[in-house]
């Protein structure tokens, strides 16, 4: 019997149902779950569900990101079953499955946060913990609600750009720039364990960053990686966060547009890929309780940059994911 994740038995005594096998059917045919996974509703339960949020009436510059969970799935036909990185089967140490699109009123942002609030909280049922692809980065907020409602106030780990603690856009106090705001002001994220990864660029005022602290994040800036590399900032993360019921968000655009170009609001010198990956690989014994990928809008991505590396991205959080020393099968 394979264990879950919070170390209790799974429902089933049947070995995880993995993807479709690549040397039977060929990576471009069939229907594009992510990763060619089951879908949820072929399983009897799942210790993770992936699930799409094609959502971006909150952008404030580029929309296109409510057709970035169908682009990342299409860009994750080519991952394979043993990620050798984390020596790990994420797809055989525990049951993962594509729970499709949850649906949200593209004209009105209030009906789709509830609207969303409620898709996470009944998969809940059917699933341990979600893992997201967006849609943009209002969808964070949402999903914070429904976790903090299973764990209370979470550790946030923001991978992005820009900070997303402002306060308003136009007067809307919820768009893709104020999640993280919101979830402070509601208690829904551990003020002494969160933190941003990856900020870079202008700002609209100097007291942004005070407004941030405030609010309950540290930071690692774009610049702190590049002065002082990626082991120095995963230290600064893990101290940070700790032992704290951990909500990992990333937004795209904390990479360089160099290397995801098919984002609403790039800034130059992000990340690379390579070394977010390194980030994620470091936390497989943090304690993930939920993820999301948010803002692939593919009318401005190249060959897949942009979905290529949200894909990987998502296979490297299932992998962070995935419980130690059970018994894994390809």
């Amino acid at each position: 019997m394979q264990p879950s994740p919070n170390g209790t038995s799974s429902e089933s005594d049947a070995a995880p149902r993995g993807p479709v096998d690549a040397s039977l059917v060929p990576r471009f045919a069939g229907i594009a779950t992510f990763a060619r996974l089951p879908r949820l509703d072929e399983v009897d339960h799942a210790d993770i569900a992936v699930v799409g949020i094609p959502f971006d009436s909150g952008v404030s510059y580029r929309p296109g990101a409510r057709f970035g969970p169908a682009h990342v799935r299409e860009a994750s036909r080519l991952l394979r079953p043993y990620n050798p990185a984390q020596d790990v089967f994420p797809f055989g140490a525990q049951q993962v499955a594509d729970a499709g699109d949850l649906v949200a009123n593209p004209f009105d942002i209030s009906a789709a946060v509830a609207e969303i609030e409620t898709g996470a909280r009944e998969l809940g049922a059917r699933a341990d913990r979600l893992v997201v692809i967006g849609g943009d980065h209002t969808v964070a907020l949402p999903l914070l609600r429904a976790i903090h409602a299973q764990h209370g106030p979470v550790a946030v780990l923001h991978f992005d750009a820009h900070l997303d603690t402002w306060d308003t856009y136009f007067g809307a106090p919820t768009t893709h720039g104020t999640p993280f705001r919101r979830a402070s002001e509601e208690g829904l994220i551990d003020l002494t364990a969160s933190m941003h990864v990856g900020i870079r660029g202008p700002l609209y005022d100097k007291g942004d960053l005070e407004d941030d602290a405030r609010l309950g994040f540290a930071i690692v800036t774009s610049e702190f990686v590049e002065e002082n590399g990626v082991a120095a900032a995963v230290d600064r993360i893990r101290a940070r966060v700790g032992t704290a019921p951990l909500y990992i968000s990333i937004d795209i655009d904390v990479l360089d547009p160099a290397h995801a170009p098919g984002t609403g609001t790039p800034e130059a010198g992000g990340l690379t890929s390579r070394e977010l990956l390194r980030m994620l690989r470091a936390l497989t014994d943090l304690r993930i309780v939920g993820a999301d990928v948010v803002e692939v809008a593919p009318a401005y991505d190249h060959a897949q940059l942009t979905a290529v590396a949200a894909s990987h991205v998502v296979y490297e959080l299932l992998s962070a994911m995935a419980p130690r020393g059970a018994e894994e099968t390809r």
